[in-house]
């Protein structure tokens, strides 16, 4: 990711997370991006095992490579995928993937969310914008069938780099059946530490799911002088502070564990952010099994 992440709930329709009812406190925890940098290459079974044995609700895929053994592997081991992330070309003739619908029949009626990274066009110029609807009918056209909601899924310098780009798309659809990501990386790299409230408020009617991860302060990361990929438990930027306003908005909706570019065994760094997010939620450890 990085390109992409690069840096949802079992529903059989796509509702956007923000408009239920649970409290913060019950939002359902994934982790993404967790095999591009692990040190131990392990199979996507392995990576189920680990999720599962640490305490993660669920997973995110990247791409539609290898989904089918995604989803058997997590079927198998209980967890939940909540995301799949794809690009859309709006350079090219056929923008997605033409054969998305068979890709995507593996996770029908599992409520999964498809997150869209758009390329192709300069970052945030509108003039995209009727060329984006069109091409997210077609998409809707496709998943909606499929039980498999669609997201926008902000990312530098993508066409949808920022919150309020994928904001503003989402509002061309009435019936809110495409929503928003919120990503803290990605957020903190165009954006200033003082906006992250009204950044959060101006996407709540679409938020359907946000990520995070340990990350400098917004001013440091800009500044070139902070490190925006790092464990949960690192980093200068205040995670009680982002809780504080989830809460205060009732988010209730998935929250995703970015893990991109981080160095070493998978399982330590996400055993430490396991830990740093069951914190945050003033939840304990629960033991883990001896394997």
């Amino acid at each position: 990711m990085f390109r992409f992440c690069i840096p949802l709930i079992c529903f059989a329709m796509f509702v956007p997370a923000s408009l239920g009812a649970e409290t913060n406190q019950k939002s359902p925890f994934f982790a993404l991006c967790m095999d591009t940098h692990d040190e131990k290459k392990r199979s996507i079974e392995e990576q189920n095992e680990m999720l599962r044995d640490l305490g993660f609700d669920g997973v995110a895929h990247l791409w539609l490579n290898g989904l089918s053994e995604r989803a058997a592997s997590a079927k198998k081991t209980g967890l939940k995928i909540f995301q799949i992330y794809i690009q859309v070309n709006l350079a090219a003739n056929v923008p997605f993937d033409s054969q998305l619908a068979e890709k995507l029949t593996p996770v029908k009626g599992q409520g999964v969310q498809l997150a869209l990274l758009i390329e192709g066009a300069p970052p945030s110029d509108a003039s995209f914008d009727d060329k984006v609807v069109a091409i997210l009918q077609k998409m809707l056209d496709i998943t909606e069938p499929l039980g498999v909601g669609i997201v926008l899924y902000p990312h530098l310098n993508s066409w949808n780099e920022k919150v309020a780009d994928c904001v503003r798309i989402a509002k061309r659809f009435p019936d809110k059946k495409v929503g928003v990501m919120f990503n803290l990386c990605h957020w903190a790299a165009v954006d200033k530490s003082e906006n992250l409230e009204s950044v959060l408020r101006s996407a709540l009617p679409y938020l359907s799911a946000i990520t995070i991860n340990g990350i400098d302060t917004p001013e440091e990361i800009q500044a070139k002088t902070g490190n925006w990929l790092q464990p949960l438990d690192a980093g200068s930027f205040d995670q009680a502070t982002l809780f504080k306003i989830l809460d205060d908005l009732n988010y209730h909706g998935p929250v995703g564990l970015q893990c991109y570019g981080i160095p070493g065994d998978a399982r330590i760094h996400l055993e430490q952010s396991m830990k740093k997010w069951l914190s945050l939620r003033g939840k304990s450890l629960r033991p883990q099994p001896n394997r």
